[in-house]
């Protein structure tokens, strides 16, 4: 059905069956367009949103082969963060109405973001900042929220101290908001990128971009900090335990890519996940705005292209982030 008839049906208070969206029929299968039973508000505090633009992630080809249960169950949609407009809520929510432009990371979930419409509880969801894009919105919960977990809870800098941070991996796109996170926070931070990267890296607040293709980018980086960082954090699969030598005895490593190395020099290593927060996402929007910070965005797929957009991703060759519109 399209968003046009369907948004009329909402307004008039109108339900409508089934909706278009991409996902999976059973674990490790392909991506297909599916249709699917339209998301209903079951719960009072669940918030309805019309899909404008959805986040595509490595994340969801773990959700696709079954590495991550995110509550629900093939056939599904996939996708966790989305932006759009809310089209319905239940009879408690009390910070959104129909309308409002919003953003969320929902986990766990019935049916994920690829999809028309998208239930999401209240506590998950974030006021989309007037000044940022749906389509960098739709990018930003997962990359911002999983910064928000290294900065506030594995890795709490001490706002102004100038610590030596090392940020592996800036060039992709939550490596870029991670050296945001940490630069907002006053970090002397060192990031490697590529160098088609390495404007936009500075851009976000690095002091020095290193290019990881270099062979002896490691030395560079001990160079840099008179023998190594206090905190270091790795955004590149399998990289983690390379980082290990250059963080200083009783430093600070964490990683966001589940491959946490083995602890030595008493260096504390975290193995950090995202987690809803609708609350942090607004102030972590707000502010990314403020900054007036963006994501780049390589590529805006259709719901029956998704297969193609989450393959690209996964590539690992994409020069920004790749989003669903389920409206095209």
């Amino acid at each position: 059905m399209r968003t046009a008839l369907r948004r009329q049906l909402l307004n008039a208070g109108r339900e409508t069956d089934r909706v278009r969206a991409a996902g999976i029929l059973e674990y490790r299968g392909n991506v297909q367009p599916l249709e699917l039973p339209a998301p209903e508000i079951s719960e009072a505090r669940q918030v309805l949103i019309e899909v404008a633009a959805a986040g595509v992630g490595n994340w969801d080809d773990i959700v696709r082969t079954g590495g991550w249960d995110v509550g629900g169950r093939p056939p599904m949609a996939l996708g966790g963060e989305a932006a759009g407009v809310v089209r319905a809520v239940g009879a408690a929510v009390s910070r959104f109405q129909i309308g409002d432009e919003v953003l969320t990371f929902t986990v766990p979930l019935r049916q994920g973001a690829w999809a028309e419409l998208f239930a999401a509880p209240e506590e998950y969801i974030a006021h989309k900042p007037t000044d940022m894009v749906f389509p960098i919105a739709g990018l930003f919960p997962v990359p911002a929220l999983t910064a928000h977990e290294v900065f506030s809870n594995a890795v709490p800098l001490q706002p102004g101290l100038g610590e030596n941070v090392l940020i592996h991996g800036a060039g992709g796109v939550t490596g870029g908001v991670l050296v945001a996170g940490a630069a907002a926070m006053g970090a002397r931070v060192i990031a490697t990128a590529g160098p088609q990267s390495t404007d936009r890296v500075r851009g976000y607040g690095a002091s020095v971009v290193v290019d990881y293709h270099t062979p002896d980018w490691p030395t560079e980086v001990r160079d840099l900090t008179g023998g190594g960082v206090s905190v270091a954090v790795n955004a590149v699969r399998g990289a983690a335990l390379g980082l290990m030598p250059l963080v200083v005895d009783g430093g600070h490593l964490a990683t966001i890519t589940g491959d946490p190395p083995a602890a030595e020099r008493q260096i504390r290593v975290s193995d950090c996940y995202v987690s809803p927060n609708g609350i942090a996402l607004e102030q972590l929007a707000s502010s990314f705005t403020e900054r007036g910070l963006a994501i780049p965005v390589a590529d805006v797929f259709g719901l029956s292209q998704a297969g193609t957009a989450l393959s690209e991703v996964v590539s690992g060759k994409v020069m920004g982030g790749v989003l669903i519109d389920p409206r095209r």
